[in-house]
This record gives C-alpha cells, sequence and structure tokens, in this order.
C-alpha cells in the first residue's frame, strides 16, 4: 500500500454524554481528532502506511493523544514535541431541530506555536507517495501558514501529489484573509477538496440555484463551481460534498468529482447521524485512498462517499471503517442487516 503524509492539528474533544447540552453536562467524554489526523487514521484502517505530523507538548496529555492514534494504526514517528498544551474544543450533539454547538479553546496550542525550524519536510517526505492538509491548518496562524507551505512546496520539488481540503472556520479567519492566505497555497495543490460552502467563503465562488439553509443543492451549479476552480488555479481535479440538512439527525449526503474534461456525480445516501464531526475528512481519505489503489475516477468518488456516509454513523471523530466494510455499501449493500 502506500505512503501518506497529512499534516495539522490535532485536539482533545470533551462533549458531554449523549445528546445532553452544555449546560446539563456534569462529566465529559474524552476524545481526540483533527482534520488531517482523521485522514491519517482512516487510511490506515485502509491499509496504508500513513503518518501524521503535528507538534504535541511534551507531557502526559501530548502521549496519550500520540497512543491513541498509535493503536490505529497511524505512524507517530514524525511528530514534534514541544509547546505548553494541546488545544480543546467542546463538542454539544444536535438533534432533530437543535443544531450540534462548537466551542474552541486553542489558543496558544503546540502546533499554532510552532517554528518552520520544527520541521525537516526534506526527511518527512522521503518515502511519501501521497501528502494531504487542509484549510484549518494555515489557519492556526502566519507560522503556520508558512509551515504549510514548506511542505507543499518540497512535495512539489519531489512529484509528490498534494491534496487539499479547504475546510473553511469562521472562528479561525474571515474569508478575506483566508482567501488571500489559500490563494497563495493553491499553486501547490493536485486535489482539492470542499463542501458546499467552502469555496463561496474562501474564493467567492458561489453555486448558482442553491439555499444551503434550505438544503436545496444544485448539481450542475457546483460543476460551475468546480469547473471555474480549476480555471483559475489548474487542479487536477476537484471534489465538492454536498450535504443536505434536513434536521441535525437527518441529512442527504452526496458528492460530485470534476477533471477539466469530465465530471462525475455520486449515489446520494441519507444519513441517520449519530456523530456528523469528521465526515468530510472520512471522504478525503476515501478520495485518497480510490486514487492510489488505480480506482477510476467514478468509482473513487463512490468508495469515498459510501466511506464518509459510514463515518456519519460512527461515536467520535475517528472512522473506524474498514475498506471491505466501504466496498460493500459503495456495491449498494445499504441494508444495515446484521453481519454473522
Amino acid at each position: 500500500m502506500a505512503r501518506i503524509i497529512t499534516f495539522g492539528e490535532i485536539m482533545l474533544r470533551l462533549s458531554p454524554p449523549g445528546y445532553l447540552r452544555f449546560e446539563q453536562a456534569r462529566s465529559f467524554d474524552a476524545l481526540y481528532g483533527g482534520g488531517e489526523a482523521n485522514v491519517a487514521l482512516s487510511l490506515a484502517q485502509f491499509g496504508h502506511d500513513a503518518a501524521f505530523v503535528t507538534r504535541l507538548p511534551a507531557n502526559a496529555i501530548g502521549d496519550s493523544c500520540r497512543n491513541e492514534l498509535r493503536q490505529y494504526g497511524v505512524d507517530t514517528s514524525l511528530i514534534v514535541r514541544g509547546g505548553s498544551r494541546l488545544g480543546i474544543y467542546y463538542c454539544e450533539k444536535g438533534a432533530s431541530v437543535r443544531p450540534s454547538k462548537v466551542v474552541y479553546d486553542r489558543a496558544g496550542s503546540a502546533i499554532a506555536t510552532a517554528s518552520r525550524e520544527d520541521f525537516d519536510w526534506d526527511h518527512i517526505l522521503r518515502d511519501a507517495d501521497w501528502f494531504h492538509f487542509t484549510g484549518i491548518t494555515p489557519a492556526l496562524g502566519d507560522n503556520v501558514a508558512a509551515i504549510a507551505l514548506d511542505a507543499i512546496r518540497t512535495a512539489r520539488d519531489k512529484g509528490i501529489p498534494v491534496s487539499c481540503d479547504l475546510n473553511y472556520r469562521k472562528n479561525l479567519w474571515s474569508p478575506e484573509k483566508a482567501g488571500t492566505v489559500m490563494a497563495g497555497l493553491m499553486p501547490y495543490v493536485d486535489v482539492l477538496i470542499a463542501n458546499e460552502e467552502d469555496a463561496d467563503k474562501v474564493f467567492g465562488i458561489r453555486a448558482a440555484e442553491t439555499d444551503i439553509s434550505h438544503g436545496n443543492l444544485s448539481t450542475e451549479g457546483y460543476r460551475k463551481v468546480a469547473a471555474t476552480l480549476i480555471e483559475r488555479f489548474g487542479f487536477r481535479s476537484v471534489a465538492i460534498t454536498l450535504r443536505e440538512s434536513y434536521s441535525a439527525s437527518e441529512n442527504g449526503w452526496s458528492a460530485i468529482l470534476c477533471t477539466a474534461r469530465t465530471c462525475h456525480v455520486s449515489r446520494r445516501y441519507v444519513v441517520h447521524i449519530v456523530d456528523r464531526v469528521g465526515g468530510g475528512d472520512s471522504f478525503g481519505a476515501g478520495l485518497i485512498h480510490g486514487t492510489l489503489t488505480g480506482m477510476g475516477d467514478a468509482q473513487a468518488l463512490e468508495f469515498a462517499v459510501a466511506a464518509s456516509a459510514l463515518k456519519q454513523t460512527i461515536e467520535g471523530d475517528f472512522n473506524i471503517i474498514s475498506a471491505d466494510e466501504v466496498s460493500r455499501l459503495a456495491a449498494g449493500d445499504a441494508s444495515g442487516r446484521v453481519q454473522r
């Protein structure tokens, strides 16, 4: 299997048990998660040699986080130790007409205070077949954006394909800042991944005949968004996930994958949400897996959408699903019958 490197922040996730609100909670369930870490873990479940690169504090919490990744087969040998704390995010799960809520406590985290000298990208990427990062990482600060730029420049010099999930987060930076910084990174990206809002928030490219708040998404509108992105930045391909939010508990889920010549539309799933966090990350991992294992664009897209649909039925950020389970769903087995 392939060697994939991902780079970004991982955080401690604290959630009230079940569907309790923050105000009701007397305890919190402790998990870990973060965009690029989620991708690495998912790819490890698919059988790849996946390494996650970050900076963790040299204390017991940093050790616990690293060990959580290691138990699922992620290579943690390239993680840098330093800084004073691990970022935290609090996640209250929504239900029915009540949306989920996230509160960040990540200022001054180990990765946010990292320097370019902490990472030897020539060494880190020496055996890599793929590199992945998200727009969350450069949003952590100009220093982290510079580290990401060093990484993707090195990947380009080595001929390593680069994927980026735009992953716009309004609590981290403004659309204007995001557009400026991300535009400087895009020339080094081969495969761009976005959700139904990202291209609009970051680059001002909006899908026509679409009302995201009411779950009305125009596939044709997103084809044009993908075409505009490819023309502007020269991507090899653009994938856009399409979430139709009927409620916090029921979502429609599909995606498109476009190149300069073709555009594929996936099967659409109706998913009863157990935990939607990490859905986009598992899509990215599925797309990387499909590409690196020789699937055609249409098959890779179906694999990615099936992987991400399954993730949203699993508690926590991590997609604890095998490639065989994804393939069965992608082939049409959505019955949910007991496997004996």
